[in-house]
């Protein structure tokens, strides 16, 4: 064992979550490596360290600290050093050197105990000398908070977290409870409170606990899609994560409603058996305010019908179009309807619809904009139209950078009621995968008078995020729904869209017929089904349908299981794109990445920055914002910048640091959740058993109508007829539907 006693020179390497890091310590002339967890330090500090000397076999001689003291320096020599390392702000070699000539071995006890006396050093002022002592201090209490919280398994970021939240106030809200840093701290859950609460020797039914843990479960049924829980189900469910009768929750509720952290709202609709619904507060009023907003957009116009339909005759004569009455009724109803939803399943023209919409509006000189929620889906409704689509993002102007706690008012939308949309129109596609919170932002940046149309297919998955905006407003009874039900002759010719409305329909699939676009090849077991499914990618499909290996989609329903999305990856990547030594690979988690490889960005990232280059790698254009979905290709790893560079679609290269990888996953196989508002060459299903709730007729539907050219389902035929009749869909708790029929009602 060595014991050193010094002073940290530098912190070469830190992790910021669990305090492990990398001093430069000097110490009697030498320098020393000092290897470990230090839950706070600073460079300047003095360490007494015990520890192993061991060899690493890069960086050579290291101490792997074992346990460890900060201590104050004592000598005149050590108090200069440290004041002017750094650690106080303001203070630097030449004033520290000045404050020890003065105070000589007195010098911390006066920064303590008499700050004031500082004042009597050149240079300092009576308000500096204050400061100076605060920092002294504030280190301190700092250094003990860190210690105190690491007790509790807290990490060094959420430990300064609570400490910046708090202050010396921590140490009362850990003991008396700790289910308040659930509400106060971004990253700090019920759970982890619930274990703090156990370590501190909370009772299980105590108030605090329990109101913290109906509230956790009201916002974690958010992820299903939920934007309230009946009241059953929320109890029942709380009940089953505190171990605590239901009967004892409901005096509960009455206290989370007085602080205001939820609605709750009497089922009317079903008086027979009315129910509570209980509500996170700022969903129900996200509700609420969306169908305000959405009464306030749904006005009537009066232009004759019989001059649109003059007009319209021109523009179908230019375009060389023949739309059926529905299309017609859709282009009646767009300029006349404030806000107007068009909907229908694939080959019903919806496309044709908008384009003659546009021309429409082009005619009347109005100034039209065109957005979709994801980037693929924008890019698609560009080239159908010949307009610019944006992502509803970006068509808000989304700035900013998220800060790391609650308080994320640096991440917004430059378009608000303040600064609305500029246009006499907007149209936004695939309207199923758009969730309440973006629609309530859309809705906050388009001023009434201004014509919103709303275009998409209800039978589609509903979005990722809660509520179901499309289905609840057409359910509501309150806005203008033009629903095409016609299946082009030229779609008609297309077994894919032909079987997606048998599908639809709960029909039978002819299987047995032959089809250029639409086949299924039967294979018994997971791995003859993998089997073939890299046949068809690598061999059989490319040339087919004239594309990119790389632009043939593998989706599935699951993430787990023999064919679920990690399993198939990892095997799909070893065939796809092998280990090469020319190819530089990192693994993070237990997966691998490597240059090469097919990967998805797999949640919002807003910030990280994008730049396309032109030929001679020299940037060209340059943005922000990757999102849920976004697939990319591994174009390069550099392993001594621990950064990774993706080249999206458009040519967007984007660098990811080590640390930023959780973002991305293999995307060789996705699942059909992430495929909504893509399309694709071809894709290919495998088509096995799976749990009921994933094996629907709504998600089979939605992978199908993902293809453009050719669909390919692999596996066990009677399986896919098992989809094709399970109906069952997750039921999603939404009330927009009865705000909207509330606001409808109360402005009669």
């Amino acid at each position: 064992m060595a014991t050193v006693s010094g002073y940290v020179e530098r912190i070469k390497y830190r992790n910021e979550e669990n305090g492990y890091s990398i001093l430069d310590v000097s110490a009697d002339g030498l320098d020393y490596v000092l290897v470990g967890t230090f839950p706070y330090i600073s460079e300047g500090d003095f360490i007494e360290a015990t520890g192993r000397d061991v060899e690493h076999p890069i960086y050579g001689d290291q101490i792997q600290v074992e346990s460890y003291e900060l201590k104050a320096p004592e000598d005149t020599a050590s108090m200069e050093r440290y004041l002017g390392s750094g650690a106080i702000r303001g203070v630097g070699t030449a004033l520290a050197a000045r404050i020890v000539r003065r105070f000589k071995a007195d010098t911390f006890r006066i920064i303590e105990e008499e700050p004031e006396r500082l004042a009597e050093v050149k240079g300092i002022s009576e308000k500096m000398a204050r400061a100076i002592s605060e920092q002294m201090e504030l280190k301190k209490e700092m250094r003990q908070a860190m210690m105190f919280l690491q007790d509790y398994g807290i990490s060094m970021n959420l430990a300064l977290k609570i400490y910046n939240e708090y202050g010396s106030r921590m140490y009362g809200i850990i003991k008396e409870n700790p289910y308040r840093l659930a509400d106060d701290i971004q990253g700090v859950g019920f759970k982890m409170a619930d274990e703090i609460a156990q370590k501190v020797g909370i009772f299980t039914d105590s108030d605090f606990r329990i109101r913290s843990g109906i509230y956790y479960t009201l916002l974690q049924s958010v992820t299903n899609g939920h934007t309230y829980l009946p009241q059953e189900e929320l109890l029942a469910a709380a009940s089953e994560l505190l171990h605590v009768d239901p009967s004892v929750m409901e005096k509960h509720l009455t206290d989370l409603q007085i602080e205001k952290k939820i609605v709750v709202k009497v089922d009317e609709e079903h008086s027979a058996a009315p129910s509570r619904h209980v509500y996170a507060s700022q969903y129900y009023y996200t509700e609420l305010n969306t169908a305000r907003m959405l009464h306030d957009l749904n006005l009537r116009g009066s232009e004759p019908e019989a001059e649109i339909r003059k007009k319209l005759e021109v523009i179908c004569a230019e375009e060389k179009i023949e739309p059926d009455e529905l299309q017609i009724r859709a282009v009646i109803e767009a300029v006349n309807s404030g806000l107007l939803i068009i909907t229908g399943g694939p080959g019903t023209g919806k496309t044709t619809t908008i384009n003659t919409i546009i021309r429409y509006f082009e005619q009347e000189e109005m100034e039209i904009l065109l957005a979709a929620p994801t980037g693929r889906a924008a890019k698609r409704m560009t080239e159908a139209t010949g307009y610019e689509a944006r992502t509803i993002h970006r068509l808000l102007e989304l700035t900013g950078v998220p800060s790391d706690d609650k308080d994320t008012s640096g991440m917004h939308f430059e378009r608000n009621e303040e600064n609305p949309l500029e246009a006499d129109a907007i149209i936004i596609d695939e309207m199923s995968m758009v969730d309440i919170y973006l629609m309530h932002a859309l809705l906050r940046a388009v001023n009434p008078g201004t014509r919103l149309i709303l275009v998409g297919d209800i039978n589609q998955l509903p979005s990722v995020g809660p509520g179901n905006v499309l289905r609840d407003m057409i359910a509501s009874g309150a806005f203008n729904v033009v629903q095409l039900t016609r299946i082009f002759r030229q779609a008609a010719e297309s077994d894919i869209i032909v079987n997606a409305h048998k599908i639809n329909d709960g029909e039978q699939i002819p299987l047995g017929k032959r089809s250029k676009d639409f086949l299924f090849i039967r294979r018994e077991h997971p791995d003859a089904i993998i089997s073939a499914m890299l046949t068809l990618v690598r061999e059989k499909l490319p040339n087919y349908v004239h594309a990119d290996m790389f632009d043939i989609q593998i989706m599935t329903p699951m993430r787990k299981g023999a064919l679920g999305v990690e399993r198939l990856n990892t095997i799909l990547q070893s065939f796809l794109n092998p280990k090469d030594p020319s190819k530089p690979e990192k693994e993070v988690n237990g997966t691998i990445y490597r240059v090469g490889d097919k990967v998805m960005q797999i949640k919002n990232n807003y910030q990280i920055e994008w730049e396309t280059r032109n030929k001679y790698g020299i940037p060209i254009d340059s943005g922000a914002g990757v999102f849920n979905g976004d697939i990319g290709i591994i174009r390069e790893i550099n392993t001594f910048a621990e950064e990774l560079t993706v080249e999206f679609d458009e040519g967007k290269m984007v660098d990811y640091s080590f640390k930023q990888l959780e973002e991305l996953e293999l995307a060789y196989a996705i699942t059909i959740h992430k495929s909504q508002g893509s399309e694709y060459p071809a894709v290919v299903i495998p088509v096995y058993s799976g749990p009921r709730m994933l094996m629907t007729r709504n998600l089979i539907y939605t992978a199908v109508t993902r293809a453009r050219a050719c669909v390919c389902l692999v596996g066990i035929p009677e399986m896919l007829q098992t989809m094709v009749d399970n109906v069952v869909e997750q039921r999603r708790y939404t009330g927009l539907k009865i705000r909207i029929q509330e606001v409808m009602q109360s402005e009669l």
